[in-house]
């Protein structure tokens, strides 16, 4: 068997069948498996999926005082923002073009972290980055964690359900999975620690990171606009948190193959380019298939980049060094097809 799948923990419902086809489980099956991958009355291995969850239902009291005691149209307008740009523009800098796949690097360590806790913080970069991997690997076939072809409800509840690393590596294979966010700064378990953990995070300085972010962050929204404007921009993060788990159902067409031409050029998956996703967070995600170790997955003229944006200039004022922008490739390789 592959490492790299290996890597993950395996469903009971399993990835594929003896025939190598595509589980696709039913709701109830989905579920079942949720409730018990959050258990950690069960095993405390399963911590990671349990703060999942908690992190969302700890966003929920700020939900409640956004909508009873501090609800304006204004407030909407920021919440709006902070989820749809914010929120989607800085995933895509730091879990996606850094964490995952390293298309650019800091200058310190310091940028590093400042960049890590822009916003108001919710996944731990193990549950997005190690299933990332796995998903480039094994797109839209089975062992795909968000596999589109399964349904909503199998990428909604793939967190929990799908992203969790196996419980079983040899130290060997443990070293290469931690290797895989090892660059981000978190603090990882040793090898004994996993036994324990069954994570490449450490569980303590997890929740402590999230603890602190969402302190300083509820402190500076409040003397930005008042505790009513800071309620409104952690609902807009828990809407982003939660609804961001539908992106890569409708990324990869809904499970159906929906390339355009001249506008998606990988048909090797059933990955698109969106316009909402691409313009609020640079989230082109059929180029980014292509070249997914790119800082830049805006190549067309009307293809704005915000990530992109915000990673070259921070590499102009000494922030960011190195980085990848696969652009001039692109334009080689597909500028007949465009005209260009």
């Amino acid at each position: 068997m592959a490492f790299i799948d290996k890597v993950l923990q395996t469903p009971s419902y399993k990835w594929a069948d003896d025939d190598g086809n595509l589980v696709k489980p039913s709701p109830k099956q989905l579920w079942t498996e949720a409730f018990k991958r959050t258990n950690v009355f069960k095993s405390k291995k399963n911590w990671i999926p349990f703060i999942n969850w908690a992190t969302a239902v700890a966003m929920l009291p700020f939900l409640y005082f956004f909508l009873v005691d501090y609800f304006s149209w204004l407030h909407v307008g920021a919440l709006v923002i902070y989820a749809m740009i914010v929120m989607s523009t800085h995933g895509t800098i730091w879990y996606h073009r850094y964490s995952t796949h390293r298309a650019y690097t800091f200058t310190n360590s310091v940028w590093r972290f400042v960049t890590q806790n822009l916003v108001v913080r919710t996944f731990s970069e193990e549950v997005y980055v190690v299933s990332h991997h796995v998903h480039h690997a094994k797109s839209d076939n089975p062992g795909d964690p968000y596999n589109s072809g399964a349904g909503i409800l199998y990428c909604m509840l793939s967190d929990v359900n799908h992203q969790a690393i196996a419980k079983d590596l040899n130290e060997t294979e443990y070293k290469k999975v931690s290797n895989f966010i090892g660059h981000t700064g978190i603090v990882i378990n040793s090898y004994k620690k996993y036994l324990k953990w069954g994570s490449v995070a450490n569980p303590y300085y997890t929740v402590l990171l999230l603890l602190m972010n969402w302190a300083f962050w509820f402190t500076a929204f409040s003397f930005m606009g008042g505790p009513g404007f800071a309620c409104a921009l952690f609902s807009g993060a828990f809407f982003w948190y939660v609804l961001v788990r539908a992106f890569n159902y409708t990324g990869h067409g809904g499970g159906q193959r929906q390339h355009v031409d001249g506008v998606d050029f990988d048909r090797s998956n059933l990955s698109i380019n969106q316009t909402r996703p691409g313009i609020f967070s640079g989230e082109w995600h059929n180029n980014h298939h292509l070249y997914p170790d790119s800082a830049r997955a805006g190549f067309l003229k009307y293809q704005l980049d915000m990530a992109w944006i915000y990673i070259y200039c921070m590499h102009k004022i000494g922030v960011v060094g190195r980085y990848n922008d696969s652009k001039k490739e692109f334009l080689e390789r597909f500028g007949h097809e465009i005209g260009a």
